[in-house]
């Protein structure tokens, strides 16, 4: 009798990411927080200073893998959120009762929650923007609105300074302001290899879906903000081209792996050979000779040709590669459609609440000495997130963290002495917070230790009971609302990324079946393509590992992802086919035909031209 398997909601619980330990974040991490709180004590401001490190905390969550530009990014659009919440939450804490105040923070919410869904750095900016008004309103303070933004602010501040001023571990030999994007270019050319050196076998569809998450990385890496739109030094310029040689040789091992046939061993050679003068910022050396035997290896061979050459001018390329097609009239739709609408009303809910919950047991003396209400919408805040994990899998992981990491305050507190102690503690937690982050209930320990020290370094009393007790108040807030039914179909940010997905397919026939010689365009969308399915394929995996009661809304939608992938690596072998010989193969129109056909059975409308 074999054994039952583990649900999905629980397994998930136990998941964490693998990889190398982020020294460089690690460094950045003991510097911000710490030494920020450490100068406010010295300067006879504590309350700014706790202000500081939880900005530069909350940055250090956002601070992942990735280039200086893009972190610019990344780090600063959620730190202007957090420091308006911040500003609004101050004031509105100071002017209003408690029921306005509660239906303010509700609308705020139900604003954040549909920002959320635009994609991932809208949803950091509209986390921080809530946890912020939380601690604003939740948090009295001496200080005016402004002066707490401004010290919030100049906490992420320092640590986005950090991140583009220090160099990564080994990036010292070369130009170290670029070792983030030759990372991440040069990790494309390395998945390429690996889908050649797999096709035809077992693990070359998840070699595809690696090779996407790779050119999706160095895309974000390359087009971080700008003050100029063209690049401004060689180095940068031969990243550019770099990167655009890659596309080509991605889109021939796509089609190889459509095709499904044999590939000589050293097919893959050149490849890394590439990917390693791209990390090591040197010329290409000898590459192999070409092996033209069927239209997919042709045109690998070609673009290695092409690459190589692009390698040796080093000129820059077009921006149109590296941005994504999403402009303000397609955020909005976003925020405003299903997906946005139903999870901007679960964070109202779920925000208002709690903060109505919060002051209802504040002003019955349920804190006892206190007098801060902040803890309990704050973390349901993060509870409610869907990117940060499936919603049984964040209950238990933000109550063990919680406990975990309040115990373990409770201890530090009772033996290190203040505040000298706990503002060494603060800098160790935001050295650890790099690695904890590859768990949520680790990421949430650590958290609970930081902040617990940061408010009674602030003049709290020790919290930890009380904490633990708000957490778990909040885990069967956010249990009850994540079931409540709601307005609309459930699921609605599934079938809206789908749906986005599925139109960025369309585009994509379209261009290939009209055959357009801009291959520039045709790069673009084929990117586009695929970047919607994987980041639909990740939603539907979140929904997948819910509890029964709400995975079952999303049931099928994984089928229909993977028709649309067929759909558009048939496309891409189509793209390649048509360039070589002027008009597809038999084979190339039946799978076009079968995918389209499957897709409309399953309610997805993707039509063909007429000329198909």
């Amino acid at each position: 009798m074999s054994r039952p398997a583990v649900p999905l909601w629980l397994a998930h619980a136990f998941r964490a990411q693998r990889g190398p330990v982020p020294w460089s974040a690690v460094c950045r991490g003991a510097l911000a927080a710490g030494p920020l709180l450490l100068a406010a004590v010295l300067a006879g401001r504590p309350a700014l200073g706790v202000l500081a490190a939880i900005g530069a905390m909350l940055a250090g969550i956002n601070d992942r893998p990735g280039s200086r530009r893009a972190s610019v990014h990344r780090l600063g659009a959620p730190a202007l959120a957090g420091a308006l919440g911040l500003l609004m939450g101050t004031y509105a804490g100071q002017g209003l009762a408690a029921v306005p105040l509660t239906l303010a923070l509700t609308a705020l919410g139900l604003v954040a929650g549909g920002i959320s869904a635009v994609g991932p750095v809208a949803s950091a900016a509209g986390t921080q923007l809530l946890v912020a008004a939380a601690i604003g309103a939740g948090m009295p303070a001496a200080e005016s609105g402004w002066q707490r933004a401004l010290a919030f602010l100049a906490g992420t501040g320092w640590l986005l300074m950090l991140r583009l001023a220090l160099p990564t571990p080994g990036s010292l030999a070369g130009d170290f302001r670029f070792d983030g994007e030759r990372a991440a270019v040069a990790d494309v050319y390395d998945a390429i290899a690996a889908l050649v050196d797999a096709v035809g076998g077992t693990s070359a569809t998840a070699r595809r879906a690696a090779l996407t998450a790779a050119l999706d990385h160095a895309q974000d890496a390359l087009a971080g903000p700008r003050l100029r739109p063209y690049t401004g030094s060689a180095a940068e310029r031969r990243l550019h081209a770099r990167f655009a040689a890659a596309l080509p040789l991605a889109e021939a091992a796509t089609a190889l792996y459509w095709a499904a046939e044999p590939v000589p061993a050293r097919a893959a050679a050149g490849l890394r050979r590439l990917a390693a003068a791209v990390r090591d910022d040197t010329g290409t050396g000898p590459l192999p000779a070409p092996h033209r035997s069927a239209p997919a290896l042709r045109a690998l061979d070609d673009a290695l040709l092409r690459a190589a050459e692009a390698f040796d001018r080093g000129e820059g390329t077009q921006r149109g590669l590296l941005g994504r097609r999403r402009g303000v009239r397609r955020a909005l739709r976003a925020a405003i459609d299903a997906g946005g609408r139903e999870y901007g009303l679960r964070v109202a809910l779920c925000f208002g609440a709690s903060a109505a919950i919060a002051q209802a047991l504040h002003h019955s003396r349920w804190y006892g000495q206190h007098a801060h209400w902040y803890w309990l919408p704050a973390t349901a805040v993060f509870l409610v997130k869907p990117d940060l994990g499936p919603l049984a899998s964040r209950v238990l992981c933000r109550a063990a963290g919680t406990v975990l990491g309040a115990l373990v305050f409770a201890g530090f507190a009772a033996l290190l002495p203040r505040p000298a102690g706990l503002i060494a503690l603060v800098a160790v937690c935001g050295a650890a917070i790099p690695v904890a982050a590859r768990h949520f209930a680790a990421l949430t320990a650590v958290v609970t230790v930081l902040v617990l020290a940061l408010v009674m370094v602030g003049g709290e009393p020790q919290a930890s009971v009380s904490r633990i007790g708000e957490t778990l108040l909040a885990c069967a807030l956010v249990l009850v609302v994540g079931h409540l039914p709601m307005p609309g179909e459930r699921g609605g940010g599934v079938r809206s990324r789908l749906t986005a997905a599925g139109s960025a397919a369309h585009v994509y026939l379209l261009h290939v079946l009209g055959e357009s010689g801009d291959r520039a365009e045709r790069w673009a969308l084929r990117r586009e393509a695929y970047r919607t399915l994987a980041e639909a394929r990740t939603a539907i995996a979140l929904a997948a590992a819910e509890l029964p009661a709400l995975a079952r809304h999303t049931e099928g939608t994984d089928a229909v992802a993977e028709v649309l992938e067929r759909l558009v690596d048939t496309t891409t072998a189509c793209a390649v086919h048509l360039d070589d010989t002027g008009r597809l193969t038999p084979r190339h129109v039946r799978q076009l035909r079968d995918a389209v056909r499957e897709l409309e059975r399953r309610g997805v409308r993707v039509p063909l031209p007429a000329a198909a």
